[in-house]
């Protein structure tokens, strides 16, 4: 009687076909510390790059440049990786509103991001109030100045940079306070820019770890 093929072993069967599918981020951030700080820290969690096998590249070249540059430096970006079937999945854009006065050439930016597949996350009045939300709720209108204050009530900062340990076992308390601010200005169809407060750095939050279950508990 022919002998039957010897089978793998099961520890080596067991590992085909469980590595989950790598998802890379482009992230082009107008901030020169703060932001690549939050964002280096995510990339270093044992949940992401785990469970969602992300790849959060920053383009630490870009900071300092406007919203509209910073967009216009993620479509070349793009535009180059599609023409070298590169491998990068999304492209995103970290910046602010600014106030009392907006940054230039916001909705510019805006419109073109839509037009050309970039994803935007869009502090306003600034990074620091999506920082603020990592310890409370906060719904009232602020300046640039008031969410840095707010910021360093929570965590005692009192320059560029942050603590990661501080603030990564928050980010999906966040993610849902952010979450909520967007739904109430849809609700009171709040245009942009006085959208404030606000922070689409929640959608950014769910595209390297979708929830498991709904963000808009505190």
């Amino acid at each position: 009687m022919p002998r039957r093929p010897a089978r793998p072993p099961e520890s080596l069967r067991r590992k085909v076909a469980t590595q989950p599918p790598r998802k890379t981020l482009l992230v082009f951030c107008e901030g020169k510390r703060t932001e690549p700080e939050y964002l280096a820290a995510l990339r270093r969690e044992p949940a992401i790059r785990k469970v969602a096998a992300v790849d959060i590249r920053i383009d630490r070249d870009s900071a300092g440049i406007s919203p509209l540059g910073l967009v216009r430096r993620a479509i070349a970006s793009r535009a180059k990786a599609l023409g070298e079937e590169g491998e990068v999945d999304e492209f995103w854009c970290v910046f602010d509103v600014e106030w009392p006065k907006n940054h230039t050439g916001l909705k510019e930016a805006i419109r073109l991001a839509s037009d050309n597949e970039i994803k935007l996350a869009v502090s306003n009045p600034c990074f620091e109030l999506w920082l603020a939300l990592h310890f409370a709720d906060h719904d009232a209108w602020l300046d640039t100045d008031d969410a840095r204050r707010l910021r360093r009530k929570h965590d005692g900062q009192h320059d560029k940079g942050l603590d990661p340990t501080r603030y990564m076992p928050l980010r999906r308390l966040a993610a849902g306070r952010a979450e909520r601010l967007d739904r109430r200005h849809a609700q009171n169809r709040t245009p942009f820019p006085q959208d404030n407060p606000s922070s689409g750095m929640h959608w950014l939050i769910t595209s390297v770890e979708p929830p498991s279950e709904p963000t808009n508990r505190s």
